[in-house]
């Protein structure tokens, strides 16, 4: 069996990113687009991208406007009005009711 990104990552990213996805769920449907280095959570275009690190993850958000958090470790415009802001999720902690409420934003624009 050929290995993805996801049976590839630590076992560490692995669960956080079973936990992202049991969160992300109460969304709504969406469809997971397995890339090469990452995966895309994709409802009409993708909402979210998600890179594994060997103890963390990096969840890229998109937003019409620039995230303003002390938690958004980076953040790039990537048309007028289009942005992509990073958040690393760490722990379940992190996965938390302000992170559901960019990715809903994310999920409604990309409908």
């Amino acid at each position: 069996m050929k290995e993805s990104v996801v049976t590839g990552a630590s076992p560490a990213a692995q669960e956080l990113y079973r936990d992202l996805i049991k969160a992300i769920r109460s969304l709504g449907p969406y469809e997971e687009e397995l890339k090469r280095t990452c995966v895309h959570l994709v409802r009409a275009s993708a909402f979210a991208g998600v890179q594994f690190r060997r103890q963390y993850l990096l969840v890229t958000i998109k937003s019409d406007v620039p995230i303003k958090s002390q938690r958004v470790t980076k953040s790039e415009p990537v048309s007028k009005n289009r942005w992509h802001s990073e958040v690393r999720v760490s722990s379940d902690a992190d996965i938390d009711s302000q992170l559901l409420v960019w990715l809903r934003a994310a999920y409604d624009l990309s409908a």
